[in-house]
């Protein structure tokens, strides 16, 4: 008899291919392990302001800044941005040149480059009038799956002075990230220097991070409900000042309402909620703030009207 079942020769069957893993993602800046959570709590809004957005160009834009107080005297701000050819993402464009000045001449400056492909560079400068107060050069370089940053803020070779601050993030898995951040400062008579280890751990709706060092502790949990719905809570303590907070935020989106509503609640018996309101098809943007601090028995609200 045959081969009646058909089977074919040892070693002939086809191999399956190796399975190709996905390499791991870069994990961004140090800065923004607990972006997500800062974002839903709502900002600190006192007095009346208003913003005026205009778009110049591809390239150039600017905006006029009116603020009224009764907490100090009425400002202005002048905020112009410049933003070159090269698009790496929706939220980075370089080179690019941002600039705020108010009434008084005092300057807020800051330049971002793309030294390479890798490479990139800012430099930071604020003036109080005609004196400044601070100068700051960042260095980052993005690898694949890592992220590595040198910052010296206020450079000083004459007064042997300087602060240099070092971060190091690391993808240990698609979800995982390890890093740490390392400060040193210098003048004449004190030296020192501060270690803090961070991790985050982002999960398909929530992300939760730690940092831990001799500073402290600053720890934050994303949560994201749904498409509307998105809540923060974040604990931070301070050993030098013998300080901790725990503050819990929201973020509720209304569509059809174009409204966002962000609130929050912390462990200083401070209450807060700021509701914007978008009319459309007005380029105009209303936002209505309010906080109570109990404890301190101090409440003040805010009202911003932004034009384009």
């Amino acid at each position: 008899m045959g081969n009646t079942l058909g089977l074919a020769p040892m070693g002939t069957f086809p191999r399956r291919s190796p399975r190709r893993e996905e390499p791991l993602p870069n994990p961004g800046s140090f800065d923004e392990l607990h972006r997500l959570c800062k974002d839903v709590f709502p900002a600190q809004m006192e007095g009346v302001k208003l913003v005026v957005n205009k778009v110049l160009s591809s390239h150039f834009q600017v905006a006029h800044t009116v603020h009224m107080s009764a907490l100090g005297l009425p400002g202005y701000h002048l905020h112009a941005a410049y933003a070159g050819d090269w698009q790496l993402s929706p939220t980075e464009v370089f080179p690019t040149v941002v600039g705020d000045m108010d009434s008084s001449g005092s300057l807020n400056a800051q330049v971002l480059l793309l030294l390479a492909e890798r490479l990139r560079a800012k430099a930071v400068f604020q003036t109080q009038q005609a004196k400044f107060l601070t100068w700051q050069f960042d260095g980052e370089y993005r690898g694949d799956d890592y992220t590595a940053t040198l910052t010296l803020g206020n450079p000083d070779l004459i007064g042997e002075s300087v602060i240099m601050v070092a971060h190091f993030l690391q993808s240990l898995t698609h979800r995982l990230v390890l890093g740490g951040e390392l400060v040193y400062h210098r003048r004449p008579g004190e030296e020192g220097a501060i270690l803090t280890l961070a991790g985050k751990y982002s999960a398909v709706h929530w992300v939760a991070t730690l940092n831990v060092g001799s500073g402290g502790a600053h720890a934050s949990y994303y949560h994201r409900a749904n498409e509307q719905v998105q809540v923060g809570v974040e604990f931070e303590a301070n050993t030098r000042l013998q300080d901790t907070t725990f503050s819990f935020g929201y973020h509720l989106t209304l569509p059809q309402a174009n409204m966002v509503f962000r609130g929050l609640v912390d462990s200083n018996w401070c209450v807060g909620a700021v509701l914007e309101k978008k009319m459309p098809p007005l380029p105009v943007t209303l936002a209505l703030g309010a906080f109570l601090n109990h404890w301190r028995n101090r409440f003040h609200c805010g009202f911003s009207i932004t034009v384009g």
